[in-house]
Order: C-alpha cells, then sequence, then structure tokens
C-alpha cells in the first residue's frame, strides 16, 4: 500500500509534521478530525436528542402522524444512501472530485440545518422541516464517505488507527459539547434568554447547530484538495482499476466488477463489509436504546439520563483514543475482537445485576468498548482496501452498514415482546453483536501481498 504517511509519534498524540515545506501533518489530521466533531452536532442535537423530538412534538399534530412522518422520511433517506453511496464513493475516486463531494455535501449539510429554522410550530410546517432533516442526513452519509476516503493515505498503514482513534473521539466530544450547551443554552434553563415564543428558542437550535458544522467543518473543506491521495498502482494482488463507465447503469456494473474482484483477490474484504455491517449495528444498539432503558428498567430521572448521556459519550471517546494507539499495537482485528466481547459481557452482567450502580457501571462500560470497535472497524476496511478504491469501498460500507440496520431495533423488540419485560431487549442487542463476532471471527486473512498493513 502506498500513499503518504505522517512520522512517527508518541503514543495517544496526533503524528509530528513529516518534512519541511508541507502542511504539518499534525494540522491535516487536526482538521480531518475536526470535520467529525463538526457533523456529529447534526447526529446529537438534529437527528437524536432536540430537533426531531420538536418535530414529533404537539405543534405539529398528533404524536402517531408526525413520528409516522419523520419515520418514512428517515427511511426513504436510509433507502436512498444504501442505493447510492457506492456510487457516491467511485465518483469521489479522485482528487479532485473527492474534495468536492465533501466541499459540496457539507454545504448542503449546513444548508439543510440552518434553513430548519423556519420550521414553525404548525402543521404546516412538519414536512418542509423533516424534508430538510432528511436530506441533511443524506447529505451527510455522502460526504462522510469521502471523509473516510481519506483515512488511508492521510495516516499510512503505521498511523491509521491512532488516527481513526482521534477523529471517533473528537466526534464523541464535539457532538456532547454540542448537545450540553444547546440543552442548558437554549432549552433548560435555557440561560441564553432566546423567547420561547413561536418555539423561538427550538428553531434557534438549528441556527446555531449550521454555525456549529460549519466552523468546524471549514478548515477541512478549504484543504480537501491538498490533502494526501492514494492513486490506484499496477499491483498483482490489487483490484485492478475498471475504466469508469458512464451514467448510472454503467456505474452498478462497475461496482458489480469491483466487488468480484475483491471476492476473487482477497474474500477477507466482502467477509468483513457483511460482519461489520452486523455487529456495527449492534454496537449502534447500544446508543438507540441506552436512554430507553436507564429511564424504563433502571429508574433514571430525565436529568440523570442527560448526566449519563454525557458521561457515555466521554467514555466513549476515551475508548476510542486508547483503541486507536492498540490498534496501531496489535492490528485493528485484535482491537475489535477484544472490544466486542467487552460488549457482550458488561451486557450479560446488566440482565442480572439491577439498581442505578450496575447501569452506570455496566453502562459505562459498553460505551468504553463501543468507541474502538468503531474506530478499528474503519481501519481495518482501510487496511484491506487496494489504492485507488477507498471511496468506492468505503460507499460500500456505508451500505453495508445500513442495509441490516433493522436488526438491532427489531431483535430489540422481539426479547421484549417474548419475555415480557423491558429489560430482556438488551438480550436482541447482544444476540446481534455475538453474530458479528462470529462473522469477524470466521474472516479469513487477506492473500499475502494483498496489504502490508497489520491487520
Amino acid at each position: 500500500m502506498t500513499g503518504q504517511h505522517p512520522s512517527t509519534a508518541a503514543p495517544g498524540r496526533p503524528p509530528r509534521a513529516p518534512r519541511p515545506g508541507e502542511d504539518s501533518s499534525r494540522a491535516r489530521v487536526l482538521m480531518w478530525c475536526l470535520w467529525d466533531t463538526g457533523t456529529s452536532a447534526y447526529n446529537a442535537v438534529m437527528l437524536t436528542f432536540v430537533f426531531t423530538v420538536y418535530l414529533t412534538s404537539p405543534a405539529f399534530g398528533s404524536s402517531e402522524y408526525t413520528s409516522t412522518v419523520l419515520s418514512v422520511a428517515m427511511t426513504v433517506a436510509g433507502f436512498a444512501i444504501a442505493l447510492t453511496a457506492p456510487l457516491i464513493g467511485q465518483r469521489s475516486d479522485s482528487r479532485r472530485s473527492r474534495a468536492t463531494f465533501l466541499t459540496g455535501n457539507t454545504v448542503v449539510l449546513v444548508l439543510c440545518t440552518g434553513l430548519a429554522f423556519l420550521a414553525r410550530p404548525d402543521p404546516a410546517f412538519l414536512f418542509l422541516g423533516v424534508g430538510l432533516v432528511a436530506v441533511g442526513s443524506v447529505a451527510q452519509e455522502f460526504a462522510t464517505v469521502s471523509y473516510n476516503a481519506m483515512l488511508p493515505a492521510l495516516a499510512g498503514p503505521q498511523h491509521m488507527g491512532k488516527v481513526s482513534g482521534w477523529g471517533w473521539g473528537a466526534g464523541y466530544v464535539g457532538g456532547i459539547f454540542a448537545l450540553a450547551f444547546v440543552l442548558f443554552g437554549f432549552v433548560t434553563p435555557g440561560f441564553l434568554g432566546i423567547p420561547t415564543d413561536d418555539a423561538l428558542n427550538y428553531r434557534a437550535v438549528a441556527l446555531f447547530s449550521a454555525a456549529w458544522i460549519l466552523v468546524f467543518c471549514l478548515p477541512l473543506m478549504l484543504k480537501a484538495r491538498s490533502m494526501p491521495f492514494r492513486a490506484s498502482i499496477n499491483d498483482a494482488a490489487a483490484v485492478p482499476a475498471q475504466p469508469r463507465h458512464r451514467g448510472i447503469l454503467g456505474a452498478y456494473v462497475e461496482l458489480f466488477r469491483t466487488i468480484a474482484a475483491l471476492w476473487r483477490v482477497s474474500r477477507a474484504t466482502v467477509v468483513f463489509l457483511l460482519s461489520s455491517a452486523v455487529y456495527r449495528d449492534g454496537l449502534a444498539g447500544v446508543f438507540t436504546f441506552g436512554g430507553v432503558l436507564a429511564a424504563g428498567s433502571f429508574g433514571f430521572s430525565l436529568t440523570e439520563v442527560v448526566m449519563f448521556a454525557v458521561a457515555a459519550n466521554l467514555i466513549a471517546a476515551l475508548g476510542a483514543f486508547v483503541g486507536g494507539a492498540l490498534d496501531d499495537a496489535v492490528g485493528p482485528r485484535a482491537v475489535i475482537t477484544a472490544s466486542l466481547v467487552g460488549v457482550l459481557v458488561a451486557g450479560t452482567a446488566l440482565l442480572f445485576w439491577h439498581g442505578k450502580i450496575a447501569f452506570w457501571v455496566c453502562g459505562l462500560a459498553l460505551c468504553l468498548f463501543v468507541g474502538p470497535a468503531q474506530a478499528a472497524s474503519r481501519t481495518y476496511l482501510g487496511r484491506l482496501i487496494p489504492p485507488g478504491r477507498d471511496g468506492e469501498i468505503y460507499g460500500l460500507y456505508t451500505t453495508t452498514g445500513r442495509a441490516v440496520s433493522f436488526m438491532a431495533p427489531g431483535l430489540f423488540g422481539v426479547f421484549v415482546t417474548l419475555m415480557g419485560a423491558q429489560i430482556w431487549g438488551i438480550l436482541g442487542i447482544l444476540v446481534v453483536v455475538a453474530g458479528g463476532l462470529v462473522l469477524l471471527l470466521l474472516t479469513p486473512r487477506p492473500p499475502e501481498g494483498f496489504t502490508t498493513a497489520r491487520v
């Protein structure tokens, strides 16, 4: 594998600059990590905790109606992402187009977020608000494909784990700080003093989030074209570059050829895409249902849930930082395996140890292992991708994740129904994580010469 990568640095710190006259490697890594800090506000504030809660409030109609509208919009957005992410990645496998896709989609994300301010508390504005949130989520996912594709060339095989861990950690930290500022500054107690008439305080959250995204993402947007880039090389073990086809049909033909070629020369890549999709859905379920379980099964108040959310994200960030350093030392496969085992142990303990202390201990342990598993998954794939195919394969990474995103929520509900208690929903999440772990252990090693990196 080729590509520029930073020189050796102390564990836990961004790498040092490689040569005089070049942009600092540390500066490039910082810009890359800050992009995750920026977009994390969209996930935490707009999609999860604040703005979608506002859009499903009684001001827009019955909870059943507003929830259905939001669900349909996000489902359509999910299908759009799953069907087109590999094509977006495929088209971004050149330096100029990768920068264009990252910058363009980030701009769309900022615009959709800011325009959500126009969604006044009136049923007539429901479709506008929901539509902007859905389009923003599509733009964010498309930009993330190009963002992830920068990792192999930015970090190189020696430092990929550390840089990926710093990116994930910066995202966790950024999301929780943005969320905390919104909750206390705009909502309760609202120390910014923004009027609540016409839901101005909730609508202003959209403007704040747009500004947050723009400020933290702008450095990478401005320097995207000068970021390190891995061009395709002639390597017998690598997937040969196919001629670029015109049109959507030709793009799908090329995509299937790439998958077939990967299956022939590195079955490990294809199997890992499947296994990671499964366990990543289980890891997402930890955060999706964490607050629900804290309140419903362990008696947490709303304030306690918010406090736990803050602590959980900070612990996940710490796990990502430490896991990134271990990734470079022992390889991402070992980090992912250990992390998934840790999730299974901590989750199983919650089934038999009750009370708030149990949830604080085991819940934070779960989050500690989620961070490194997510960060190392990105680097595992990055070490397997043939040069010149970064965007396309990371697009497949997004698609496979979307394709199985029903598993953890579905099994959570199944076990709650079968066992008659919410607490048993944890078992559904653990089944998904265990399934992904088994598939990971069955993933073959990449063939000799396909990658020079430790996996």
